[in-house]
């Protein structure tokens, strides 16, 4: 996957399209991520015995497929596709297509 957890990313199509957002959690099996703040559902719960969870109807992130996020590069603040390149030192990093700047963490 292109993204990962803490990347601020933006959603280019569905209802929350334009809305950004960071990437809470990935799940690579289903090539889905959590966006924090992007679609929100309503889940019921019920209460758990000794007062771990209340019940009642919580709100909460849901997952969304990746192709439907891009990544918002740090350096040119724009959406980006990203590009592999390998550094002096051997290690793999990416690159923002767009303005040509190594995204570190």
């Amino acid at each position: 996957m292109n993204v990962r957890q803490g990347d601020l990313v933006e959603v280019i199509s569905g209802k929350d399209r334009g809305k950004r957002g960071k990437i809470l959690r990935v799940i690579p099996k289903e090539n889905r991520v959590v966006v924090e703040g992007v679609n929100i559902v309503k889940r019921h719960v019920k209460a758990q015995p000794p007062k771990i969870m209340q019940g009642g109807i919580q709100e909460g992130p849901a997952p969304l497929h990746r192709s439907n996020v891009m990544l918002v590069c740090p350096h040119c603040h724009r959406r980006t596709r990203i590009g592999a390149v390998i550094l002096a030192d051997g290690r793999k990093a990416r690159k923002c297509v767009r303005c040509g700047e190594i995204i570190d963490r």
